[in-house]
């Protein structure tokens, strides 16, 4: 199956994720009809709460407690927390990721969309874990402190988001030789606040010990603002972010962005949004505006929109899983419109 010639993105269209479809086959229906030339596996977290990003990639890690009625994930440190993770470690030092393979019942569209088969006239295929800043932060341990700041059970986290990547990637090479991973960070909007206790030396080392151990092209998604110059300093190959609210935000980073892009980085942009009243009255002539003025934005900044757009993608702002199924179709839709606009325009 080989890979095709185009290097470039291009702008093709992509989407973050979540879908609000109750069952796997809808919605990878939708996603085959419509995000032809990168489809993505969707997360269906009103499928099964075992979908909810902070459950989906947990099944491995030792104590934690998945609490179906009260729809909370947490862990719980002490009691027989150190022979879990003595078993975990064992587990994670046999090198296999398939002793870490996310079961169909916490990734039902990643599994329907393996039965599929072959993705050979795609560009590529992208899958998408949750992050260990994020995980960390959001799941708690049984006095509802973060877990990543737990040294022992910070380096627990890391390691299993890089087995469960890796085992996902080795899943989607069998549909296409080019593959995305995408380790979503949302919580990275908390770097830098008083609500998150951590260093920029730490959140750099948990990336690039996932990124490191990827062998097909690495992403990492923030849907809120950040300290962007952290991520772009990272060996990420792929910065996905909400370019509907925040690429006044990226352009301050002009510096950063312009070593990113020397070294081959390239942009997701998120230019369609996905929360309300906005997804809802988006349109495709409106995506344009939002997508222009972002470029001349950073026209302003020294960037010229023929050397961005080859390395760009065109996405949704963020997951759609928690939109009316319609507005989410449309959303997603939108993306695909106008990367062939854009695509159409441009020459690309």
């Amino acid at each position: 199956m080989p890979v095709s010639h185009d290097q470039n993105p291009n702008c093709r269209a992509t989407g973050i994720g979540s879908t609000p479809h109750g069952d796997a086959a809808t919605a990878v229906d939708f996603v085959l009809t419509h995000f032809t030339e990168i489809p993505f596996w969707p997360q269906l977290p009103r499928r099964d709460f075992r979908e909810n990003m902070y459950a989906q990639f947990a099944e491995y890690v030792p104590g934690l407690r998945l609490d179906e009625t009260d729809e909370r994930v947490f862990v719980q440190l002490g009691g027989d927390w150190l022979e879990e993770a003595e078993g975990f470690y064992n587990a994670f030092l046999d090198d296999d990721p398939a002793r870490f393979a996310t079961s169909e019942e916490y990734a039902a569209g990643l599994y329907e969309m393996l039965r599929r088969g072959s993705l050979a006239d795609a560009w590529a295929v992208k899958g998408q874990v949750t992050g260990p800043i994020s995980f960390g932060l959001q799941v708690t341990d049984q006095n509802r402190r973060p877990s990543f700041y737990d040294e022992m059970m910070k380096d627990v986290i890391v390691k299993n988001v890089l087995r469960q990547a890796q085992w996902q990637e080795a899943q989607l090479r069998t549909l296409h030789p080019r593959t995305i991973i995408s380790i979503d960070e949302p919580f990275l909007s908390m770097f830098g606040s008083a609500y998150a206790s951590l260093s920029r030396e730490e959140v750099i080392g948990a990336l690039e010990e996932v990124f490191s151990g990827l062998d097909g092209l690495t992403a990492t998604h923030c849907c809120a603002n950040t300290d962007w110059s952290l991520l772009l300093e990272t060996s990420v190959d792929i910065l996905s972010f909400d370019a509907y609210e925040y690429s006044e935000n990226l352009a301050l980073y002009p510096d950063a962005l312009r070593r990113f892009l020397n070294r081959g980085g390239m942009l997701a942009w998120g230019l369609i949004p996905n929360t309300s009243p906005a997804a809802d009255e988006i349109t495709l002539e409106g995506a344009w505006e939002v997508f222009d003025r972002a470029l001349r934005l950073f026209e302003r900044k020294g960037f010229d929109r023929r050397e961005l757009l080859p390395r760009s993608f065109i996405t949704p702002a963020c997951g759609t899983g928690t939109l009316p199924v319609s507005v989410a179709e449309k959303v997603m839709r939108l993306a695909v419109e106008l990367s062939a606009w854009v695509r159409e325009e441009y020459g690309l």
